[in-house]
């Protein structure tokens, strides 16, 4: 779900490849009998099928929870450093001292990882007296695996923790949910222009049926496009996420019904534009989206436009998106970072600052950049109900 991080020296496995060609023969199978497959059920069968698919029965991320420093085939944040679950309690006991300090209520986190964030979270949320005690903690996860390895990462705290699937499994009580790096993976549809019309990209067989390319299907998009979709040119690619949309709507409804806040971290863009954000990592490198069905994880760059009007025709309110770097900053993590360093030797220093700087800083070259900083890339949304939470959005300026 991050962006790529330098490779390691392992690659794919023979088990890897034999659930490739499992996976794939139930792709070819459904393409001969109903026709090339949208993008979104592309996606979903890779990502999501009960024996194949590479959520349910892969092991996706690497970082400090993994046997291995870079292990799996991508990094999150919180498997960065410690600094991002830190700074995510730190908005938590905010937001829940706006709410009025309810008790109990429900802390969940959706799409938990290996449990890193989780366990980070808890180590701070113990400085603020009530807030623990009165926590309903809920993990949402549909990865057995996964859900194996938030086990192990929060062994200590197993007796607080309730895994269920889905955010209609939550008690109707006030609500603090978290998800980072999770609308990115769910399913998308993509649309092309064809001679002047907007066609959705398909995907479909190859000649000879041994692999898959793209094709044209014959619905089109209904309008309207838009000024910036009409002036495009044959060839262009506009990406929608009903599945995506759907869910947020879901989430803001539970919101409005028992009062609460979402904060949703991922990488996009805070206004709808054409282009091509499908992309595959394997690895933690990019690899072609249709070459490893099953195998390799797949995402897309999440336009947040639609669904901060969704949220507000649900009944609840929130700021504008901001980025990572700015919440971070504005929470206090190069406080905290000074704060781990102090009396540390400079070796610890340095790398403290290093990881800082990969969560703040944009990616790129020179002052105020890191090679491979999230800062910019990443996007914050938050929003909430009642109406008393006003202005008080913490991390938000």
């Amino acid at each position: 779900m991050s962006e790529p991080t330098p490779p390691n020296e392992s690659s794919a496995t023979d088990e890897n490849a034999s659930v490739d060609a499992a996976l794939f023969s139930i792709i070819k199978e459904r393409i001969l009998m109903d026709g090339p497959l949208s993008v979104a059920d592309y996606m979903a069968l890779c990502l999501t099928h009960p024996d194949h698919g590479y959520y349910t029965t892969g092991t996706p991320l690497g970082g400090r929870a993994s046997n291995q420093r870079e292990g799996g085939d991508f990094i999150t944040a919180p498997e960065i450093s410690q600094l991002f679950g830190e700074m995510i309690a730190v908005w938590s006991m905010e937001v829940w001292q706006a709410l009025g300090c309810p008790k109990p209520f429900t802390l969940a986190e959706i799409g938990p990882g290996r449990g890193t964030l989780m366990r980070d979270f808890l180590r701070v949320a113990r400085a603020l007296p009530g807030f623990l005690d009165a926590a309903d903690i809920h993990l949402i996860e549909i990865s057995p695996t996964l859900g194996e390895q938030q086990s192990l990462t929060l062994g200590e705290h197993l007796a607080r923790m309730k895994w269920v699937r889905s955010i209609d499994d939550l008690p109707d009580q006030p609500t603090i949910l978290i998800g980072n790096e999770l609308l990115d993976a769910l399913p998308f549809r993509q649309w092309i222009k064809h001679s002047g019309r907007w066609h959705e990209r398909g995907i479909g067989l190859l000649a000879d049926g041994s692999g898959l390319q793209f094709v044209l299907r014959p619905n089109t998009l209904p309008p309207p496009h838009g000024d910036v979709l009409d002036a495009s040119a044959d060839g262009t690619i506009f990406e929608t996420a009903p599945a995506r949309e759907g869910f947020v709507r879901r989430l803001a409804d539970h919101i409005s019904k028992v009062q609460g806040a979402a904060l949703l971290i991922d990488y996009g863009h805070r206004r709808s534009k054409p282009g091509d954000t499908f992309q595959a990592l394997q690895d933690h490198a990019h690899v072609d989206v249709l070459a490893a069905p099953g195998c390799a994880d797949l995402t897309s760059h999440v336009d947040f436009q639609p669904l901060e009007q969704i949220v507000r025709e649900a009944g609840c309110i929130g700021p504008p998106v901001t980025t990572q770097g700015e919440f971070l900053a504005a929470l206090g993590i190069a406080e905290r970072c000074g704060s781990l360093g102090q009396g540390q030797r400079q070796a610890v220093q340095a790398m403290l600052q290093d990881v800082a700087e990969r969560l703040v800083l944009p990616a790129g070259n020179g002052p105020g950049h890191h090679p491979v900083g999230m800062g910019s890339l990443f996007k914050v949304f938050a929003f909430g109900a009642p109406a008393s939470l006003g202005e008080r959005w913490p991390g938000f300026g």
